[in-house]
C-alpha cells in the first residue's frame, strides 16, 4: 500500500511538471524564438544587436541564484514557490503590454511604427527575466522531488521534464513563424502577453504545503559556501562552465544567410525550427538511448560531430553543396548542432540535481545553473566582441568578400571543439561524483571562491558588453 502510494505521488508529479514544462516552454521560447530569430533584421539591427537581442532573452538565467535564494527564504502567502511563479508570468505579460503600447509592433515596408531597438531589447529583458523567475521555483521543486526517485530510475523525471519542454518548444515555434508570417510581429507579441494566463490553472492546482520551516539565511548561505567549497561541485561545474564558454558562435552568420544568400524571413524561421525539431530528437536520443553512456564519452562523441557539421559552414560560404539547394545544406548544418546540444543538455542537469544539499534546493540548484547561463552568456558576448577582428559587416558581406566570414568560421569551429580538452575534469558517472566528495581536495576554500568570482565576474562581464552593443553599436570597433 505505501508503495502504491509513493507511486501513484510520483506519477502526479510526472504529470504537473510535463505539462508545466510543455506549457513554459510553448509560452516563452517557442513563441519568441521566430520573433526574436527575425524581427531585428527588420528594425535593420546591427549584427552585435542580433546576438545581443538573442542573448537578453536568457540573460536573467543568469540571476537563477538570486531568485532561487529568495524564494528560499521569504515565504508569500505561505507558500516559498507557488506565489514567486505567479509573479514572474506577471512580469512577463507586463513587459509585453509595455511593448504594444510603445507602438505598432509592425513592419517598416507595410508603412507600420515599430519599436527602437532599445525599447525592444528592454521589453525583452523583462520577458525573459519574469519566465526565468517562475521557471526557477519549478527547477527548486524538480529538484526536490527527483531525489524521491527509486536508484534504478534516477534522472527520469528531469528527462522526462525536459523532453516535454522541448517538445512543447517544436511545436510552438512554426506555430508562432505561422502566425508572423499571416499576420506580423503584433500578432506574435499579443499571444505572447496573453499566454502567461494559461498557466495559472496549472499553479493553482499544483498542492504546495504552507508555511514550510525554512532554514536561517546564514545557514542556508554557509551550506551553500560548503557545497560550492567541495570538489564534487567546483571540479565539474569547472567543467561545465570552460566548456559552455568555449561554445562561441559566429554572430555574422544570420548576416550572411539573410543579406548573401537572400534567405527570406520563412526560411530563417524554418531554420529555426527544424532545430528546435532536432533538440527534442537529441534529448529522447539521451533518455532512450545515450543515458547509458558514461557523461564523458556523451561529451567527446558529441563534440566531434559538432565540430564536424560546423566546419560545413566553411563549404556553404565557398558555394560548395554537392549538389544541394544552399536553404537545405544549410538547414542540415545549422539544425543538427542542435541535435548534438540535445545530447550534452540532459547529464549537465542529472549531475546538478545530486549536488543539491537537502531544504536549499532552490538556491543551490539555481547556483549550478546560473554557472552554466553565465558561461553562455559571456560566450555569446565574445562572440560579438569578435566581429571587430574581421571584417564580416553587411557590406563587405554583400561586396563579395568572404574571406572575414571564413576566418571567423575556422576559429569559431575550432574554439567550439577545444572544450573537449578539459573533459577529464568531468566525472565518468555518478559513482565517480560520489568519490570526489572524500577526496582530500574537497573543502578547499580557494577552489570556492574561484569558482564564485568566475561565476559573478562572468555575468558582470556580459550585461556590461550586452549593455554597450544595444545603446551604443559600434563602440568595439566591429563596422
Amino acid at each position: 500500500f505505501v508503495l502504491f502510494i509513493f507511486h501513484s505521488f510520483l506519477l502526479e508529479i510526472y504529470i504537473f511538471f510535463g505539462c508545466w514544462d510543455f506549457s513554459f516552454s510553448f509560452a516563452t521560447k517557442g513563441l519568441s524564438g521566430p520573433l526574436i530569430n527575425v524581427y531585428p533584421l527588420n528594425m535593420n539591427a546591427t549584427e552585435a544587436q542580433q546576438t545581443t537581442i538573442s542573448s537578453l532573452r536568457s540573460l536573467p538565467a543568469s540571476f537563477k541564484l538570486l531568485f532561487g535564494f529568495i524564494s528560499d527564504n521569504v515565504l508569500i502567502c505561505g507558500y516559498r514557490r507557488k506565489s514567486y511563479m505567479i509573479i514572474g508570468w506577471a512580469i512577463s505579460a507586463i513587459s509585453m503590454g509595455m511593448l504594444l503600447v510603445d507602438s505598432e509592433c509592425g513592419l517598416a515596408e507595410k508603412g507600420e511604427s515599430q519599436p527602437s531597438v532599445e525599447i525592444f531589447s528592454l521589453t525583452i529583458l523583462l520577458f525573459g527575466t519574469g519566465f526565468w523567475f517562475a521557471d526557477v521555483m519549478a527547477d527548486s521543486i524538480v529538484a526536490e522531488k527527483a531525489k524521491l526517485e527509486p536508484e534504478e530510475s534516477r534522472g527520469q523525471l528531469q528527462s522526462t521534464c525536459y523532453a516535454c519542454r522541448f517538445f512543447g518548444l517544436m511545436i510552438a515555434a512554426p506555430f508562432s513563424s505561422g502566425i508572423y508570417s499571416t499576420f506580423g510581429p503584433r500578432a506574435v507579441i499579443i499571444l505572447m502577453g496573453s499566454f502567461p494566463f494559461a498557466m495559472l490553472p496549472l499553479i493553482y492546482n499544483f498542492w504546495e504545503p504552507r508555511n514550510q520551516v525554512i532554514k536561517s539565511t546564514s545557514a542556508q548561505c554557509s551550506e551553500i559556501w560548503k557545497t560550492v567549497c567541495s570538489r564534487a561541485v567546483w571540479q565539474p561545474m569547472g567543467f561545465v562552465y570552460l566548456y559552455n564558454l568555449l561554445q562561441v558562435s559566429n554572430s555574422a552568420w544570420k548576416e550572411f544567410l539573410s543579406s548573401v544568400l537572400q534567405f527570406s524571413p520563412n526560411q530563417l524561421n524554418m531554420l529555426l525550427i527544424m532545430s528546435y525539431v532536432l533538440l527534442y530528437v537529441g534529448i529522447m536520443a539521451y533518455k532512450y538511448y545515450f543515458i547509458a553512456w558514461s557523461w564523458r564519452s556523451v561529451y567527446i562523441m558529441t563534440t566531434l560531430v559538432g565540430g564536424f557539421f560546423s566546419l560545413l559552414q566553411i563549404c556553404l560560404i565557398e558555394g560548395y553543396t554537392f549538389g544541394l539547394d544552399p536553404f537545405f545544406f544549410a538547414l542540415g548544418d545549422d539544425a543538427f548542432a542542435d541535435f548534438v546540444s540535445g545530447i550534452q543538455f540532459l547529464p549537465t542537469t542529472i549531475m546538478m540535481v545530486h549536488l543539491c544539499p537537502s531544504g536549499s534546493e532552490g538556491a543551490s540548484y539555481a547556483m549550478f545553473t546560473t554557472v552554466n547561463n553565465s558561461a553562455y552568456t559571456m560566450s555569446s558576448a565574445i562572440s560579438t566582441q569578435l566581429l571587430g577582428v574581421w571584417d564580416v559587416s553587411k557590406e563587405t558581406l554583400v561586396g563579395g568578400d568572404l574571406s572575414g566570414l571564413t576566418k571567423l568560421t575556422i576559429f569559431t569551429t575550432f574554439c567550439q571543439m577545444s572544450g573537449i580538452l578539459f573533459v577529464k575534469l568531468l566525472p565518468r558517472t555518478r559513482e565517480d561524483l560520489e568519490h570526489l566528495h572524500s577526496d582530500r581536495l574537497s573543502g578547499s576554500r580557494i577552489g570556492g571562491t574561484i569558482f564564485l568570482t568566475i561565476t559573478f565576474g562572468s555575468i558582470l562581464y556580459a550585461v556590461t558588453i550586452g549593455f554597450m552593443n544595444i545603446v551604443a553599436p559600434g563602440w568595439a570597433g566591429e563596422t
